[in-house]
């Protein structure tokens, strides 16, 4: 695995971490030390996670592919010869 896609199942992991942490919480309420300091210790994780990813060489953003242009005229003829026509085959026999 690349360092991007490692970094990417972090956060996956922490995203569960906190949806786990929430319901949780409905069970037994937020008031408790513990959960409290869970949270921190969750919230100090993605602040971390975050700083990784800034400092990470060359992972600011996976780079788009560069655009290929297409012309507007028209192909050459030339290309098509000896070419089947798909479903129908080559020009010169019947389908069947």
């Amino acid at each position: 695995m690349s360092v991007n896609d490692e970094l990417t199942s972090i956060q996956r992991c922490l995203d569960d971490l906190f949806r786990s942490m929430g319901r949780l919480e409905q069970q037994i309420g937020k008031g408790g030390l513990e959960l409290r300091r869970l949270r921190s210790d969750a919230n100090h994780l993605r602040e971390s996670l975050a700083l990784l990813r800034e400092a990470a060489p060359g992972l600011a953003q996976p780079r788009r592919p560069d655009l290929v242009t297409i012309p507007d005229t028209p192909y050459d003829n030339a290309l098509w010869t000896d070419s089947d026509d798909e479903g129908l085959g080559a020009h010169d026999r019947h389908a069947p």
